[in-house]
């Protein structure tokens, strides 16, 4: 920066010193910069350490499996050794009957109907919720939690009791009224009933998530709404429609995204239940006929491509949640 002296008579005690502007202005403008660039790097320098370790942990997973499913892949004594394929494992799979006719219809329809009935459900559940008074909404609320926290494997082998052939407890409901025979019905073995069970068991261990996180939402919504409403000639249902969905649609929007992305990778409900663990090819969804390639064939490599393909099925569903949330964000501003 330049300083000139500037006095009476040219100089003497009396001069003052003045900043030149041109490097004033040089100088601020240097400030900005080094205050916008560690606006700009602070942030990823705070998340280095996280993003390590999820790249770690994550990314670095899935570069393997995508090479592996660019292999034949053999394992031996020691290690396995890969010989590189190309896509063909790719192509053999999008080539596959069974993938179009069973394993993606599986995948997609039974994620469908979880999502809409677990959501459906968990609302219902969050406005009788919203009703009660502190006390029974804390004990009903403990109540339907201890769902959520059950186990998957525990839940799974309660359904397949209560639809055991023969001496389950709905076969013999059934074959008492007489919808069924109970010594000749399997539930298990055709694709409807076998998936119509793994979507109750579904259902069953997601909705708790979506009524407490529905009802958290609902107890923002002023009260004034409604009575508005009240006023103004609204019923139960223009209310609902009309008032709490709009209030509260980021809400329902986490909760429908969420649970598509859970219910499209359902593994353990259905390789669990009799006929999942491979011995019935039409019950198989993306998950599962992953597994069997991998593990009960032994070709990884079909079995990592087919992981592959679930894998972008839910980036494109993640991406699609993301964008989502930004435009609703922008909106609301």
């Amino acid at each position: 920066m330049k300083d000139t002296l500037v006095g009476e008579g040219g100089g003497g005690p009396e001069a003052t010193v003045r900043r030149d502007p041109a490097g004033s202005d040089g100088g601020a403008e240097a400030a900005r910069r080094r205050k916008k660039w560690v606006t700009l790097t602070r942030p990823w320098l705070l998340l280095t350490p996280s993003l390590l370790v999820l790249a770690g942990l994550l990314l670095w997973p899935l570069i393997q499996v995508g090479k592996l499913s660019l292999q034949d892949y053999e394992v031996k004594f020691g290690g396995g050794v890969g010989t590189f394929t190309g896509f063909d494992h790719y192509s053999d799979l999008l080539g596959s009957d069974l993938l179009w006719r069973t394993v993606l219809p599986n995948t997609v329809f039974f994620a469908v109907a979880c999502v809409g009935l677990t959501v459906a459900l968990g609302t219902l559940v969050a406005l009788l919720l919203n009703r009660l008074g502190p006390t029974w909404r804390l004990i009903c609320s403990i109540a339907i939690l201890a769902a959520w926290a059950m186990p998957a494997v525990t839940g799974t082998y309660v359904w397949i009791w209560l639809f055991q052939p023969q001496d389950g407890m709905v076969s013999q409901l059934a074959g008492s009224v007489g919808l069924i025979d109970p010594e000749t019905t399997n539930w298990f073995t055709e694709r409807g009933p076998f998936y119509a069970i793994a979507t109750l068991n579904v259902i069953h261990h997601g909705f708790p998530f979506v009524a407490i996180t529905v009802l958290a939402g609902l107890m923002t919504i002023p009260k004034e709404l409604y009575e508005a409403g009240e006023l103004d000639g609204a019923n139960a249902w223009q209310r609902f429609w009309n008032i709490t969905v709009p209030t509260i649609k980021p809400v329902f929007l986490v909760v429908t995204i969420l649970s598509t992305i859970w219910d499209f990778k359902v593994f353990t409900q259905i390789y669990l239940m009799p006929g999942g663990d491979g011995s019935n090819p039409e019950v198989y969804n993306l998950g599962v006929y992953s597994y069997i390639e991998a593990f009960a064939k032994n070709d990884y490599g079909a079995g990592a491509a087919a992981a592959v393909l679930l894998t972008v099925l839910l980036l494109i569903i993640t991406v699609v949640y993301i964008r989502t949330l930004f435009r609703q964000g922008e909106e609301e501003l």
